[in-house]
């Protein structure tokens, strides 16, 4: 008895257990499908309003709970669909119709995706299967009669490419990219025509979204980098080398650019900072270091002869005026036409500068730059024709102070009325005061700002008040002495 009691003891507490254990998993499967139909509820709704990733989250969690549900899979392929994400987007339609080989709204679905991948044979034989169960479906229909056609436009895109008719290309392979947005080797295809017609920013704009159709693009940015290289934007294109660094930093080629471009914009920027900080030597060595850099193309030389117009007005003229030219060669913009008139104005052609500053209001009528410019060269040929404080001392007109004052000294001791009798003592007499004159403007920064706009202070007519008015007064600069001026015998000495 006692051995029968402990063997139905042990078999009942095992029974119960099992029951409990049953009861237990019952419990849990319930629990987990109450959760899954939430989550399936939720993302419904956040799909309703619009907010694709919060719907993605939680038809992400019903799919982890139930991975046999194809509504599930066929929720989260439209919203991956509706955020541009064609690849898993397709994944899940994939799954849908392994659940479920007969749901036509996947299969037709799929068919329209297919299609806007550029994949029209496989797109074909998925929207043949829906027309074959639904006749009337009217977007398998749609997409069913186009398909044939797109064919031969994409046959003849790349027959055109071959031909060299890049245009008749381009044309064709906007209607097909319209109809096929998510295929990037039509994208390509038209980059390659854009390339050869010289419409680089298209050509640009096609490639970057073949970056994001293509996962780990290395080879898009890298032909994006070379591109905005070779229209000047060193900056953009140092950006985009960047990114292909950060896919693949072992890639040899986008390294290769990578030095380079980070080395000419490097020269640019450094040159930009030198104009803005009026260091102009230091400027013209940086724009010459990207010429010896840059040897092909003319965009990124355009780059340094642009630094070489603003920066040689203020230490050669002469080479600036050239410098310009060959910028203008490249991009002929109002602005290079001022600093070419800058720069004939520093080198005392006036007539040239004139024709500069007009040039530049031709092209832009409003550009107030070219205006200033134009009615100070204008002026300054008015002025040329009387008194010239830069050729009385024989200076250019950017001269510093000091190279200025060391050319008064020596004129002043070579004019010196001492050294002079009779005739030419009068003439030395006219040339000191002339002299001193010059030193007084150009050594007074307002002053001297006013002569280099076209008005002499010293000028009477042209001052407050007419003739009569303030001028230069040559004696307040010296004492005389033994008899004054301009008698002989006298002696000038220098405050």
């Amino acid at each position: 008895m006692t051995l029968y009691s402990a063997w139905y003891r042990t078999t009942y507490s095992i029974w119960i257990f099992l029951i409990t254990l049953d009861i237990n998993f019952l419990e849990c499967e319930c629990t987990s499908m109450a959760e899954i139909d939430r989550h399936l509820e939720m993302g419904v709704q956040m799909l309703a309003r619009g907010q694709l990733h919060d719907a993605l989250s939680h038809f992400h969690a019903a799919i982890d709970g139930d991975p046999n549900n194809y509504l599930s899979y066929y929720r989260r392929a439209t919203v991956y669909l509706a955020l541009g994400r064609s690849k898993p987007g397709l994944q899940d339609l994939d799954e849908v119709i392994r659940l479920k080989p007969d749901f036509n709204s996947a299969r037709a679905q799929r068919g329209g995706v297919l299609v806007k991948l550029g994949r029209l044979e496989e797109a074909h034989v998925d929207l043949e299967n829906v027309l074959r169960r639904e006749p009337e479906h009217e977007e398998a229909n749609r997409l069913y009669t186009m398909i044939e056609p797109l064919k031969r436009e994409v046959l003849e895109a790349y027959s055109s490419i071959r031909t060299g008719r890049y245009q008749h290309a381009i044309l064709l392979l906007k209607n097909i990219i319209e109809k096929c947005p998510w295929d990037a080797s039509l994208r390509e295809l038209r980059v390659e025509a854009y390339q050869a017609v010289g419409d680089i920013m298209s050509a640009i704009a096609d490639l970057r979204v073949t970056t994001k159709l293509i996962q780990d693009n290395t080879e898009g940015f890298l032909r994006l980098a070379s591109l905005y290289y070779q229209i000047g934007d060193v900056e953009q294109g140092l950006s985009e080398i960047r990114e292909c660094l950060k896919l693949d930093p072992d890639h040899k080629d986008c390294f290769q650019v990578y030095k380079k471009v980070k080395k000419v914009n490097k020269l640019n920027s450094d040159a930009q900072e030198f104009i803005n900080n009026k260091e102009y030597n230091e400027c013209v060595s940086s724009a010459k270091k990207i010429l010896r850099e840059e040897k092909q193309e003319p965009e990124v030389q355009f780059l340094a002869h642009d630094k070489l117009c603003q920066c040689s007005a203020h230490t050669d003229p002469t080479q600036a005026i050239s410098y310009c030219q060959k910028a203008l060669s490249v991009k002929e913009e109002p602005r290079l036409y001022c600093e070419m008139g800058d720069a004939h104005i520093a080198d005392e052609m006036f007539d040239e500068a004139v024709n500069d500053y007009q040039k530049a209001l031709n092209i832009d009528e409003n550009f107030q730059r070219a205006k200033e410019g134009l009615e100070r060269a204008q002026k300054l040929k008015k002025q040329a024709s009387k008194r010239d404080y830069y050729k009385i001392l024989g200076v250019r007109r950017n001269a510093n102070k000091r190279e200025i004052t060391k050319a008064y000294r020596a004129l002043a001791q070579k004019w010196h009325p001492d050294h002079y009798d009779g005739e030419e003592k009068k003439k030395a007499e006219k040339m000191f005061i002339d002299i001193a004159a010059a030193k007084e403007v150009l050594t007074d920064e307002e002053m001297r700002a006013k002569f280099d706009n076209g008005e002499d202070p010293l000028d009477p007519e042209q001052q407050q008040g007419g003739p009569g008015g303030h001028g230069f007064n040559p004696f307040q600069h010296f004492h005389f002495h033994q008899g004054g001026f301009p008698g002989g015998g006298f002696k000038f000495h220098f405050n």
